[in-house]
């Protein structure tokens, strides 16, 4: 070996997410990069230069060193991208926050992440205002829609920060249903095997293509978004901010190309919308779903009436966007003889990614047998912020535990069953709520519905279904009953129903089972108070 090529093999390795900002800049510098509903507010040129000296000042002005954490706490936004590749660009940690969040929940991650400064726009300025004065070590929060925002766009944009390829990057703060939050330490490695991973497995994007950002830009559409600049492929943030229906459809018809990140209960809401009578989606390219269950029946209707647009992808944030996947050709392969068992799936291992179903000692399970989904590769975490115990227990073995019981049949296909602790075991057996939603959504009546285990004194749990009519349904619990008994094992039935008027979701659209155990359970307590 050469005096070089020794040298060479030394040298520590560098990589930096924002590269893929500076490159795209440089391939395609009059390209639209940021729209707002449908006007362009930067090109790619524009994009990188305000990225940049937004990142000089976070080093200078603000005297921000590598490794320091910056919180977005921003409702969507171009702003946003801005930000986030302005805290790359300068080595710093990004800390994206849910813009819906209440200011406790705010102030829990600011003081949890030790952010030295906070970023927010006309939706979340005011909940987080003052709490700067609160939060030891939070020096500044900076509003986005100040004029004093726009003088930090301005001047000579920094160099490239040089950082290791396992230096933290994003903080990915979980949605926390069962508990406090943890933040997912996703590192530059974890961000660039996602990219790469999504154009090879889940869409051949490129700059004539848009993403539209109707889900939060915090969580997984914010995620996608990656992909898309690594392509110089426009952003679009609706003039709403989130996701309403008609303008969806509306900027669906301006812009071709047009791609999005959906959450299952964003799809079945456009399925219902008016707005999507006899309007021309011709523009849309593909629906990237998950983040949750998608049902069958929704999916189907969804198939039907828009075409071969879909692409599921199963992921968390501790390894996001990237476990399993279900293709275009998947999706439409209808002669199949498994085909709608293949929908009912999170579809097959991604490229980059090893993935295995272990028992409760850490053994691989052979096909078909229901065990815990783990997995290991470039894109999992790096751990959890300043939580070792956390750490620790989902990263035994080198095996990230996802918490998500399934199995995979003998084409490789992965079926989630479902969350570890949502899973019932009534009179000794395994009960899987989602086997049990599915056949229920199958009734037209019904419109949303959640499955879950009581306490019961002799079989350990039994099986409540709290259930969502549509408008003018009048399904009895008969129906229901004799709908399950058509189709399910009879232990699997549920033994209640209670009928409501709305599922209690978290600010991500996931329904919040604890919250509905908690009921069942507040119900049994006030039962026994009166005798």
């Amino acid at each position: 070996m050469s005096p070089d090529a020794s040298n060479r093999t030394q040298e520590p390795e560098r990589v930096n997410i924002a590269a893929m900002l500076t490159k795209a800049a440089g391939r395609f510098p009059g390209r639209p990069a940021l729209a707002l509903g449908s006007e362009t507010v930067m090109d790619f040129r524009a994009f990188a230069e305000r990225a940049g000296a937004l990142a000089g000042h976070l080093s200078g002005q603000y005297k921000l060193a590598q490794g320091e954490r910056v919180a977005i706490a921003m409702s969507n936004h171009p702003d946003f991208m801005v930000v986030l590749y302005a805290c790359w660009i300068a080595g710093l940690v990004a800390v994206p926050i849910n813009a819906k969040l209440h200011r406790r929940e705010f102030a829990y991650i600011l003081e949890d992440c030790g952010a030295r400064l906070v970023f927010t726009n006309a939706k979340t300025a005011q909940t987080l205002d003052g709490l700067e004065q609160e939060i030891a070590g939070l020096d500044s929060a900076i509003n986005t829609t100040e004029a004093g925002f726009t003088t930090l766009l301005q001047g000579d944009p920094a160099p490239l920060a040089e950082v290791s390829p396992d230096d933290a990057a994003w903080l990915f703060y979980t949605s926390g249903t069962t508990g406090k939050p943890k933040g997912a330490i996703l590192t530059h490695r974890n961000l660039v095997a996602m990219v790469v991973n999504h154009l090879a497995d889940i869409d051949a994007v490129s700059e004539f293509d848009c993403l539209i950002h109707a889900a939060p830009m915090s969580h997984g559409s914010g995620t996608l978004g990656l992909s898309h600049v690594a392509r110089g492929s426009l952003q679009v943030i609706p003039e709403s901010g989130g996701f309403d229906p008609a303008e969806t459809v509306q900027l669906v018809a301006h812009y071709p190309g047009a791609c999005f990140f959906f959450a299952p209960t964003m799809l079945v809401r456009l399925m219902a919308s008016p707005a999507l009578d006899g309007a021309d989606m011709s523009n849309l390219k593909t629906i990237v779903y998950g983040g949750g269950p998608m049902y069958t029946a929704d999916l189907l209707a969804a198939l039907d009436r828009l075409g071969n647009k879909f692409v599921q992808i199963y992921g968390q944030g501790e390894a996001p966007m990237t476990i399993t996947g279900t293709s275009r050709a998947v999706h439409m392969d209808k002669d199949h003889p498994r085909y709608l068992e293949r929908l009912g799936s999170v579809g097959s291992v991604r490229t980059d990614v090893e993935v295995k179903v272990f028992d409760a000692d850490d053994n691989e399970l052979p096909v078909g047998e229901i065990g815990e989904v783990v997995l290991r590769g470039d894109v999992v975490m790096k751990g959890y912020w300043n939580n070792p115990e956390a750490t620790a227990k989902a990263l035994a073995g080198g095996w990230l535990h996802t918490g998500d019981m399934g199995a995979f049949d003998e084409e490789g296909f992965l079926t989630l069953k479902d969350r570890s602790k949502d899973m019932i075991i009534s009179g000794g057996s395994n009960i899987y709520p989602r086997e049990i939603e599915e056949v229920l959504l199958t009734h037209d009546g019904v419109a949303e519905v959640s499955v879950v285990g009581k306490p019961h004194p002799d079989w350990g749990e039994e099986v409540v279904a709290f259930v969502v009519l549509g408008p003018g349904s009048r399904a009895s619990e008969a129906d229901l009953d004799a709908l399950c008994l058509d189709n399910i094992a009879r232990f699997k039935r549920p033994k209640r129903y209670r009928f409501v008027e709305a599922l209690p979701k978290n600010n991500t659209g996931k329904v919040l089972k604890t919250v509905l155990r908690e009921q069942l359970a507040g119900e049994e307590d006030a039962v026994a108070g009166a005798a």
